[in-house]
């Protein structure tokens, strides 16, 4: 009956049973000793299967990015392009990033294993690029709105600055998961309000909600 099952399911429906199962193996065991085996076990399919939707782990890893970047990020930027206030906003869209959660800490080693990935094939990140960045492109428009209205005042555009944000961020977080020490969450954060202070010209107490915003 299974088997059956399993047969009548679309193309599009099993292809997301494997990314679902691949997304589980790599956060367990990391996408170097993660192999089309490891897939096929874990989504109950053969591995004729895996290769008959997936060319390579690679491929597969690019479909797991895009998922998780729909999961972790969607509702995320929605909130933060329906929210009025630039400062609000910029303190939504990046207080997520280092919260104590295990869903903050799978996020980032899913990513960690892609940006490794992608080291040795850059051709994939240009692929993929529209569709993973989407928090980056997030971040440009609130700060483009927070510029357009005054309350920010950058010294460079919108898109460098949140191509900075997004290395800062990338490289606190890949240490964090290391474990370095006196490395916490709640430090990264202060860090990321600082940062963000010097380069949008607000104080760091006020992106970081520590103090009132002015009447």
């Amino acid at each position: 009956m299974t088997g059956t099952t399993r047969a009548r399911q679309r193309p599009e429906v099993r292809r997301a049973m494997i990314v679902d199962a691949a997304r589980a193996v790599i956060v367990r065991q990391g996408v170097g000793a993660t192999g089309l085996r490891d897939i096929a076990s874990a989504a109950d399919v053969s591995v004729g299967t895996v290769t008959y939707h997936f060319g390579s782990v690679a491929e597969i890893l690019n479909e797991v990015v895009v998922l998780e970047t729909e999961r972790f990020y969607g509702a995320i930027v929605a909130a933060v392009d329906a929210e009025p206030d630039p400062v609000a906003a910029l303190r939504m869209l990046v207080a997520p990033l280092f919260g104590d959660t295990e869903q903050v800490r799978q996020h980032w080693r899913i990513w960690s294993d892609y940006w490794t990935a992608v080291a040795r094939r850059p051709e994939v990140a240009a692929e993929y690029a529209e569709r993973i960045r989407v928090w980056e492109a997030c971040l440009v428009r609130v700060v483009r709105r927070g510029t357009d209205s005054g309350v920010f005042t950058p010294a460079e555009s919108p898109e460098v600055v949140a191509l900075k944000l997004a290395a800062y961020s990338d490289g606190v977080a890949t240490q964090i998961a290391q474990g370095v020490p006196a490395l916490t969450n709640t430090v990264a954060l202060r860090w990321m309000w600082t940062f963000l202070a010097h380069e949008l010209g607000v104080p760091a107490a006020r992106i970081g909600g520590t103090t009132p915003d002015p009447l």
